[in-house]
């Protein structure tokens, strides 16, 4: 049985790699003469630093990379019922880090105590070189960490560049009047979030719809502007909670490759909860299992997928009775 659900698992990652190097591939098209529909539903061309993608190119030396982020003994409950318990988790400097686990299993719990969100019962954050209770979510951006979250929470009515451009406002320093009067530090400083956003936008490829308001966006290209977002304020930590949620293949695909060629490019470390097990495969260096508030396993995707307690607990795969193994999207 165990080899039957290994082999399936090794179709799903080896499907999900191979969609991710063909949009990696693929020519973006977007003319300046490009009617509204294909603005619309541009075809997204990561960075050439995408190729590497199925290769999970940071996980062969990441026994060697600094840790820029350590869960210590975090443990937390509502109501008397453990959400987490005795939680301890490191983030190497520069990996993509997937967080995975059915529903109730405590993921999004840990991006709430990583952002402030939720103050650990016990343990703590360690954070550079600082330890935390509780992480100050006033501070979070100046830590050097950004998140998205799974319910898009964008500026509707603000064109896509002022919404990325949002993401800049913690590095304001200017006085009320000189934001009023527009010069000096008030400029310079409006000058550097625009350029800033106008980079990140072509990053991801979003420069055609940059005047458009990000509300009357597709849901997919609308993830993208949140994300780019998040890019703006160059944190050293993004915590992702379900980027690809709603999405179509072919956008999960996007997503996932312009993840980590952000990763490539800004030397950005990434924590993400995801569900698609295609996606997480393909994408992650290192993948941690959450069953009921604990962590059940964390390796290599090859190490994770092999894992029966793993197989048990959270992939969910049955033989269906002809013998044939079905398999759910994700979890």
């Amino acid at each position: 049985m165990t080899e039957v659900l290994t082999r399936v698992l090794d179709g799903v990652t080896n499907g999900a790699a191979a969609s991710v190097q063909t949009v990696a591939r693929a020519r973006p098209g977007l003319a300046a003469d490009a009617d509204a529909d294909a603005q619309l539903h541009p075809a997204a061309k990561p960075p050439a630093a995408l190729e590497t993608v199925a290769g999970n190119g940071t996980a062969e030396n990441g026994a060697a990379r600094a840790i820029v982020l350590e869960l210590a003994g975090i443990s937390l409950s509502f109501g008397g019922v453990a959400a987490l318990s005795e939680v301890h988790l490191s983030v190497r400097r520069g990996e993509i880090l997937a967080i995975i686990g059915p529903n109730g299993a405590g993921k999004s719990s840990i991006l709430n105590i990583i952002s402030g969100v939720y103050r650990a019962d016990r343990g703590h954050v360690r954070l550079k070189g600082q330890s935390y209770a509780q992480v100050p979510t006033q501070a979070l951006a100046d830590l050097g960490i950004a998140r998205t979250f799974q319910n898009l929470a964008l500026f509707p009515g603000l064109s896509v560049l002022d919404n990325v451009v949002a993401g800049r406002a913690h590095r304001v320093r200017s006085s009320f009047v000189e934001q009023i009067a527009g010069v000096g530090r008030a400029r310079r400083e409006r000058l550097d979030a625009r350029a800033r956003a106008i980079e990140v936008i072509d990053f991801l490829q979003l420069s055609a719809l940059a005047a458009r308001p990000a509300g009357t966006l597709p849901y997919g290209l609308q993830k993208r502007v949140e994300l780019a977002r998040a890019l703006v304020a160059e944190p050293e930590i993004l915590l992702l909670d379900e980027p690809m949620a709603g999405m179509t293949a072919s956008e999960k695909a996007e997503m996932a490759g312009f993840v980590t060629a952000a990763r490539d490019r800004f030397g950005t470390t990434v924590v993400l909860i995801e569900h698609d097990i295609g996606v997480v495969m393909s994408l992650s260096d290192r993948v941690a299992v959450f069953d009921h508030g604990r962590t059940i396993a964390l390796g290599t995707p090859a190490e994770v997928q092999r894992d029966p307690r793993v197989i048990d607990a959270y992939l969910g795969v049955a033989v269906e009775d002809d013998g044939d193994v079905a398999r759910g999207e994700g979890l």
